[in-house]
């Protein structure tokens, strides 16, 4: 007799069987669908914090890294520009016992401005880091400005032994001088330039990338909150087709909650868009232009000065002056008297471009349209007072030096404080901005998990009842 047996399954085969019949039970597929659940709220959550993220380094590079750079290296440059002019002053003063007060104002603003220029060289150099191409950078700015201090120390020097009267100093002075000058045109401000080109080329690409992350972030935060919404829904209505429950109190509030933080969540990003647009378009970049306007207006107005101590180069300063008038605010003019002429017609408008052009063009903050008037107002008044200068100067220097430290200098620092004014405004702007920010996604770390946790929660809780009657 022949006994047959059958071999035991396999047990991998009788596994596989195992893991079909638990999904195609009731109590598998309702493991399942909160399974999916589960995973729809970990989708959601990733999506929304790397979009908070993305919008939470916006905000740290343009208001906490190298935007504080740029304007550290936008007031760097002002007060660079104001120290040769302040040196220029002094020297055009000379001697002159009954202009002794002016000559001791010039040499205290051009120290005061020396400090600044190395309180600004420090903070850009901490701003920096670790990073060895800026540290290198503040390096060589140092360098430079210290052989410009040599030349301007010994340039000083040497005019307070020749004790001459107001006006063009000896040719020893002036060749200093004119060291001084080329070094700072041609060396010092150009590095404190390159500083601020690079710094704000980050603070551009960063705004761009991580506000087109925010905008594409936000889209997604809505895509998959509604895939969340959607397999809740499922969910609901499987349970009240098979188990004759019209509401799933549970999966009512995870659908209610899913619904409330795709709502404040999307608001919050909108909000953070918002605010690095105004960060950056309203309050870094005016900020940035209307410093480097400063510098510009700083050094046209040395030019001036130039103008009058070195008579060699008197043409040449005077093309400087015009070439600068126009990167202020632009008219098209071939030489300066048409300059003069065309900037009366045009300061009432804004058809013009330049630095104040493009401000006349983006008014967008209260109380920035008057300031700009005051502004152009000031810019037009020193204009005029450097029309009348280069007149009398055809026939007396010295006559026009009285005359630019009479008038010129006191119309001119009113213009610059009104111009401090309107750049102060964007600069709180730019602040309100990055500090409401920040305030906005404070706390967002843990509001975002926690959320996680309890719609999970509220999912488990949701089917548990369910599968309680399987046991």
């Amino acid at each position: 007799m022949t006994i047959t047996t059958t071999p035991p399954s396999s047990p991998v085969r009788r596994g596989r069987v195992t893991g079909r019949l638990r999904i195609r039970t009731m109590p598998g597929r309702i493991r399942a669908l909160a399974a999916l659940a589960a995973l729809a709220v970990l989708v959601v959550l990733l999506v929304t914090t790397l979009t908070v993220r993305d919008a939470r380094d916006g905000l740290r590079v343009i208001g906490h890294d190298a935007g504080p750079q740029v304007v550290a290296t936008g007031d760097l440059y002002f007060a660079l520009s104001d120290m040769d002019a302040q040196l220029a002053d002094a020297l055009l003063i000379g001697g002159d016992p009954g202009l002794a007060g002016r000559r001791a104002a010039a040499l205290r603003l051009y120290e005061q401005r020396r400090s600044e220029a190395n309180g600004a060289l420090l903070q850009g150099s901490r701003l920096a880091g670790s990073d060895p191409t800026e540290q290198r950078n503040a390096q060589a700015m140092l360098d430079a400005l210290g052989r410009y201090e040599r030349l301007a120390g010994q340039a000083l020097l040497t005019d307070e032994n020749s004790r001459h009267a107001a006006g063009p100093p000896p040719s020893a002075v002036t060749a200093l001088y004119r060291q001084a000058t080329d070094l700072m045109k041609l060396d010092v401000l150009p590095k404190a330039y390159n500083l601020t080109l690079d710094n704000g080329t980050k603070v551009r690409r960063t705004y761009e990338a991580k506000r087109s992350a925010v905008l594409r972030g936000r889209i997604w935060v809505v895509l998959t909150g509604l895939l969340l919404i959607v397999v809740l829904a499922g969910v609901q209505v499987y349970f009240a087709t098979r188990f004759r429950r019209l509401v799933n109190p549970f999966l009512a509030l995870a659908t209610v909650g899913t619904l409330v933080l795709v709502v404040v969540s999307v608001a919050l990003l909108s909000s953070e868009a918002g605010r690095l647009r105004t960060a950056k378009e309203d309050g870094f970049d005016s900020v940035l232009a209307l410093s480097r306007a400063r510098a510009i207006s700083n050094s046209a107005h040395a030019d001036e000065s130039r103008y009058l101590l070195d008579p060699g180069r008197a043409d040449t300063y005077e093309q400087v002056y015009l070439d600068k008038s126009e990167a202020i605010l632009y008219v098209p003019a071939g030489n300066l008297d048409t300059y003069y002429s065309l900037l009366d017609e045009k300061i009432g408008g804004s058809d013009f471009l330049g630095f104040y052009g493009t401000e006349a063009h983006h008014i967008t903050l209260p109380g920035q349209q008057a300031a700009l008037r005051k502004v152009l107002s000031g810019y037009q008044k020193v204009q005029n007072d450097d029309r009348t200068i280069r007149l009398v100067a055809t026939g007396d220097r010295r006559r026009a030096l009285t005359v630019k430290l009479a008038g010129g200098t006191d119309d001119f620092d009113a213009y610059d404080k009104a111009l401090v004014a309107l750049k102060d405004l964007h600069g709180r702007a730019f602040d309100r901005a990055i500090a409401s920010g920040d305030h906005g996604l404070r706390g967002w770390n843990a509001i975002l998990p926690g959320a996680a946790v309890v719609l999970i929660i509220l999912i488990l809780a949701g089917v548990r009842p369910r599968l309680s009657e399987y046991r």
